[in-house]
């Protein structure tokens, strides 16, 4: 499959998700093509052993859209939407506020935080992690494991003591 064919394929779904959710259509227009350009820009670096292509979109997209509620709107809450598990492999957030991930963030070590930022924030696979933090393949996964537990415990518990917010982190590797 070449650029163009998932361009094709793909773009009309990306730009509906986007338009369900974020309600300025111009804004979803440009986000849309901010997507498209991210793909083509690291079309060559995609690896179709470690996920799907819809996989890969819709984490881009994903990621986009989190990035434009954090620029725009900092301190609204995020729709629950955003990373339902039905249109994306791998979500990290559903109801939780950013300041929430960021308190649980902050609970993780630097090497388990590092990881989680590089993996879901930047999109990067656990190999691209090892390569750019230096740690091995196992301590990067070992840290991402760790991490994740921590992360479930800490909203599992945030929920048992009235928080009400679960998280939904699903493992992709």
């Amino acid at each position: 499959m070449d650029i163009e064919q998932v361009y094709r394929e793909y773009h009309d779904k990306v730009l509906a998700y986007i338009r369900n959710r974020i309600s300025n259509p111009e804004d979803a227009e440009d986000l849309c093509a901010d997507v498209f350009l991210k793909v083509q820009q690291r079309f060559s670096e995609y690896d179709r052993e470690k996920a799907a292509v819809s996989t890969w979109i819709y984490t881009i997209t994903r990621n986009a859209v989190i990035d434009h509620y954090r620029v725009s709107r900092v301190s609204e809450e995020l729709p629950e939407e955003i990373a339902s598990d039905e249109e994306i492999d791998a979500g990290l957030l559903q109801r939780e506020t950013l300041s929430e991930l960021a308190d649980a963030l902050m609970k993780l070590s630097e090497e388990e935080r590092n990881v989680i930022v590089l993996h879901y924030y930047n999109g990067l696979s656990l190999r691209e992690v090892e390569a750019r933090t230096g740690l091995s393949y196992g301590k990067v996964k070992l840290r991402h494991n760790s991490a994740i537990d921590k992360l479930k415990k800490f909203f599992s518990d945030d929920a048992a003591i009235g928080g009400g917010n679960i998280v939904s982190i699903n493992r992709y590797r």
